[in-house]
C-alpha cells in the first residue's frame, strides 16, 4: 500500500519551472539523421501498402534510432518526466502521413493505448467541440484546459498547427507540488492519500485512487478536478469541505509561476510526458477564421515498457480496453 511521503521530495524529478527557463536541455532537436530514418520508415509503411494504424513496429523500421529513444524513455522515468523533440518538418507530410509517424514513434517507445471507448489510438486535439453539450471534452474546445494527468504512462502531444493566438502548454512537476504542499499545507496531505472516486470518461461509472501515492521509492499523481468532482456526483457522495479545501490549495500551488514550466509548441514538436510525475495545462485560444489554420494538435497514449511499480490502491489506467470487434 501507499505511505505517505514526510519528506521533502529530491531529485531531477522535484524541477521547478523557475530553474528551467533558461535551460533548455529538456529539448532534443531532431538530427538529419533522424529525420532521414522516420521519412524512410513512413515510405516502407506505404510503399507495402499499410496505413495507421494497421501495422507494426518492425513495419516502421527506425531501430537505428532505439538507443535515443531508450534515453528518452529513460528521462521521462527516471529524469526530469518530459522531454521536447523539435524539428520534424511538417510541411513536408500530410494527415495520414503524420499519423503514421506519431503511431509509429509510439510503437517503438512501447504500447500505443486506446483513448476513449471508440478505440481512438490517436486523437486530435482541436476546437472542435460544441460547449453547450455536457459530453464534450475541454481539449476538443479552446478553452482552459485545467491542470490533470491523463489515463496512460506516457502521453504525447504532436503540433501540427498553432492558434492565431494564446495556446500556450505548462508543464509542473507533481514532485515539486508536493514538495510545496509539505512545506506550506502539511495539514492536507492526508486527504490526498485517501482513495477518491474518478468519473469514467464518457461513462456512467467510476474508480477510486488517491491524488498522490509513494510506492516503491517514486511519488506518483494522478488529477483531474473536474472527474473528481464528476466522480462525487455520480456516487451521490458530495466532496468534504476539508477535501474542497484541499483541491482549492492545491489548485492555487499549481498556478505558482516559479512552479510551471509554459512553452508554446512550434508545428513539428513532439512533447513526451510521464503522466505521474507531471501535470499538463494549456491557455485558452482564439482560432483562425479559416479550418485548414486552426490550431491542431495530435494526441498519443503509450504504455511503457519501463514503466514504474504501482501500489494497489493507486491502480494505473493504460486507455481504454479496446472495443469489440
Amino acid at each position: 500500500m501507499s505511505l505517505i511521503l514526510k519528506e521533502k521530495l529530491t531529485g531531477p524529478s522535484a524541477w521547478r519551472g523557475a530553474d528551467l527557463r533558461n535551460d533548455d536541455s529538456w529539448i532534443i532537436q531532431l538530427s538529419q539523421e533522424a529525420i532521414t530514418l522516420i521519412d524512410k520508415a513512413l515510405t516502407t509503411v506505404k510503399n507495402n501498402g499499410l496505413s495507421f494504424p494497421n501495422f507494426t513496429k518492425d513495419d516502421f523500421p527506425i531501430h537505428a534510432w532505439s538507443d535515443e529513444l531508450a534515453s528518452y524513455a529513460e528521462e521521462m522515468e527516471n529524469g526530469k518526466g518530459f522531454i521536447l523533440l523539435r524539428g520534424l518538418p511538417i510541411g513536408d507530410y500530410d494527415s495520414d502521413d503524420l499519423d503514421i509517424i506519431n503511431y509509429g514513434i509510439g510503437l517503438h517507445l512501447g504500447t500505443p493505448v486506446c483513448q476513449n471507448l471508440k478505440g481512438s489510438l490517436l486523437e486530435k486535439v482541436e476546437n472542435v467541440g460544441d460547449i453547450t453539450k455536457k459530453e464534450t471534452r475541454v481539449y476538443e474546445t479552446n478553452l482552459y484546459l485545467p491542470y490533470h494527468t491523463d489515463l496512460s504512462d506516457v502521453f504525447g502531444l504532436m503540433c501540427v498547427r498553432q492558434a492565431k493566438s494564446g495556446g500556450l502548454t505548462s508543464l509542473v512537476s507533481s514532485g515539486a507540488v508536493y514538495n510545496q504542499l509539505l512545506e506550506e499545507y502539511p495539514e492536507y496531505l492526508g486527504v490526498f492519500y485517501r482513495p477518491m472516486y474518478y468519473a469514467h470518461l464518457g461513462t456512467d461509472s467510476s474508480n477510486k485512487a488517491p491524488v498522490f501515492s509513494y510506492h516503491a521509492g517514486k511519488l506518483s499523481c494522478r488529477y483531474l478536478r473536474q472527474y473528481i468532482e464528476l466522480g462525487a456526483e455520480l456516487q451521490d457522495r458530495p466532496l468534504s469541505r476539508v477535501e474542497v479545501e484541499a483541491m482549492d490549495v492545491l489548485d492555487n500551488i499549481l498556478h505558482d509561476e516559479d512552479i510551471r514550466l509554459d512553452m508554446m509548441l512550434e508545428p513539428g514538436d513532439l512533447l513526451l510526458a510521464n503522466n505521474y510525475s507531471v501535470m499538463h495545462s494549456r491557455t485558452s485560444f482564439e482560432d483562425f477564421e479559416e479550418v485548414d489554420k486552426r490550431r491542431k494538435l495530435v494526441r498519443l497514449w503509450v504504455k511503457m515498457p519501463n514503466a514504474r511499480a504501482l501500489a494497489p490502491d493507486f491502480p494505473g489506467q493504460n486507455g481504454f480496453p479496446p472495443p469489440e470487434a
